[in-house]
């Protein structure tokens, strides 16, 4: 198929083009107050037998494990941001059909150093510590001179490297545990192994045990983003993340406001990273401190910026000098990338404005009646969206035409200069998307499919600020299931295979739902993947905050 010619007005200007979804976000009314989400609940470091009803399948073994924030204040200081709860880790083990339950709160630094003190003694993104008034007044007042120190409060996912099981946040810290007691193991830096200042909370694995990771190192001269490889374990246990080098580094537009990212996508070949319009201002980060001001009011949105995709060689660690541009989006999560026929097809979850993070306050989680309504409809919501990125771009390669020759697909790739090839997307979904806030939390059967086509993705729907159903996106199509209840709340959608399985949707979503509405009232949810059914639920006594990101561990 011949490239489509284009007249210049369809050129880049994507900026341009009106907000294909803004206009269809519905808005809420009466939305149901989820104060009791995200308030502190007590741990379960003891194991406890979930009441089963209906069936689980007796080949699912291992543990689901799960993390989020679970404590919100130390004595009368609370936390501004919901990102800035202390990390607690839940257990739901399964095996022979039945279920148990246990919770800890990591041992991180940040957390001793608070429970001792009984105050917030270490700054997290949205709450800046403010000086010890124990502290005489010239003390309180060197104390703004200190820099603030990164957290080690690994609250956003669990993550895997060479075997261990990790808790990861956007520092440059992780703690290893045990996934079966969840007992907090050792706290591990990543600057011991590699010349970065963080790490992204999502890496990505291939099928050998080799890992790809993203970090930014911070120096005089500026921020430079870092693409981090870590070899598969070669035996030796206490070898952690030795080995990890930096694979290619890439110079941001802005040396001094690189974006923010919290995570990058991986094909057979490439890894893509998204440098977006949600920028941090490195000045007010480093001054935060003396100013008495949090992390998160250096972080931006600047919808005046492109977005730019970033193709770096995963065999040669060389960036593509070919740089792909589409409007300003805002990206926390990717579904897959692949390549096929020449085009590396790059799909995500992105909304049109990036300033969605600055609304998941404390304060804006737990309001009720108008007050809530309004910051739920002042949220931009997410909806999957696919990107076609030609990989054969060269300096003969005709300007102003598409050069998406995929049959039936409307996204266009439109090269407008020397290596600049500007990109739009088409939606992955139909207009029933709209009537269930978009979708996040995507999730695949990633062991099957990641960095290959593949036909299905799960995700939470989000008529609420968390998620209020589970999702099933068939690609042939883009036809929707959905699972939802009215009051209840369930976390993002883990796919398990089951053991012998033909087709990629072939196995169960376990996803913990939980409700502000009945008190110790939580349970596992087990859905066929298939057909989208319910097989059961375990039931716990206890009350869980709405977490964020988990694994699946299997102890067959």
């Amino acid at each position: 198929m011949a490239p489509v010619q284009l007249e210049i007005s369809d050129q880049l200007n994507t900026t341009s083009q009106p907000n294909e979804h803004k206009c269809k976000q519905r808005e809420q009314k009466g939305l149901e107050c989820i104060a009791p989400l995200v308030r502190s609940v007590e741990e379960t470091p003891e194991p406890i037998m979930a009441e089963v009803c209906g069936t689980i399948p007796s080949w699912i073994r291992g543990n689901l494990l799960r993390n989020g924030p679970g404590k919100f204040e130390f004595g009368k200081q609370h936390y501004n941001h919901w990102f800035d709860g202390m990390a607690m880790l839940h257990q739901f083990k399964i095996a022979d059909g039945k279920v148990s339950y246990r919770s800890r709160f990591l041992q991180s630094d940040s957390y001793k150093k608070n429970s001792e003190r009984d105050r917030i003694m270490v700054s997290e993104f949205g709450t800046v510590a403010m000086p010890d008034p124990c502290k005489n007044l010239f003390l309180r007042f060197l104390s703004r001179f200190e820099k603030i120190e990164p957290t080690d409060n690994a609250s956003v996912s669990f993550v895997k490297y060479k075997g261990d099981y990790y808790v990861s946040t956007e520092t440059n810290f992780m703690h290893r545990l045990d996934p079966e007691s969840l007992e907090t193991l050792d706290k591990v830096d990543w600057t011991k192994f590699v010349a970065v200042n963080m790490a992204t909370a999502h890496p990505h694995t291939e099928p050998d045990g080799t890992a790809y990771n993203m970090g930014n190192s911070y120096g005089s001269k500026g921020a430079v983003y870092n693409i981090i490889k870590v070899p598969p374990m070669k035996g030796n246990p206490e070898e952690t993340l030795d080995g990890a080098k930096v694979l290619c580094s890439i110079v941001p537009a802005d040396k001094s406001r690189p974006s923010y990212y919290h995570s990058f996508a991986m094909s057979e070949n490439y890894v893509v990273f998204i440098e977006q319009p949600i920028k941090m201002d490195l000045l007010k980060i480093v001054t935060a401190k003396l100013r008495g001001k949090a992390i998160s009011q250096g972080v931006y949105w600047d919808p005046k910026l492109d977005t730019i995709f970033h193709l770096v060689d995963k065999h040669t660690g060389m960036a593509s000098s070919v740089k792909f541009y589409t409007k300003p989006l805002s990206v926390f999560h990717q579904i897959n990338a692949f390549e096929e026929d020449g085009f590396l097809v790059l799909d995500m979850c992105c909304s049109d404005n990036g300033d969605t993070i600055n609304n998941y306050l404390i304060q804006n989680l737990r309001k009720s009646g108008e007050a809530l309504d309004q910051v739920y409809n002042s949220t931009s919501r997410a909806f999957p969206r696919r990107f076609i990125l030609p990989l054969n771009v060269t300096d003969e390669t005709p300007t102003g035409v598409n050069l998406n020759t995929r049959p039936a697909s409307t996204a266009t790739s439109v090269k407008t200069d020397k290596d600049k090839v500007v990109c739009h997307f088409e939606n992955l979904h139909g207009d029933d998307l709209y009537e269930y806030g978009g979708l996040e939390f995507p999730q695949i059967n990633y062991g099957r499919v990641n960095a290959h086509p593949y036909r299905y993705f799960y995700g939470c729907g989000f008529r609420h600020l968390v998620g209020d159903s589970l999702l099933k996106m068939d690609l042939k199509g883009n036809n929707v299931k959905v699972w939802y209840k009215k009051g209840l709340f369930p976390s993002e959608p883990v796919f398990v295979p089951s053991p012998e399985a033909v087709e990629e949707d072939d196995g169960v979503i376990l996803s913990v739902v939980v409700t502000p509405n009945e008190d110790n009232c939580t349970f596992l949810l087990v859905l066929d993947a298939r057909t989208w059914e319910e097989l059961g639920r375990a039931e716990v006594p206890v009350q869980i905050p709405y977490g964020f990101h988990g694994a699946f561990n299997s102890t067959f």
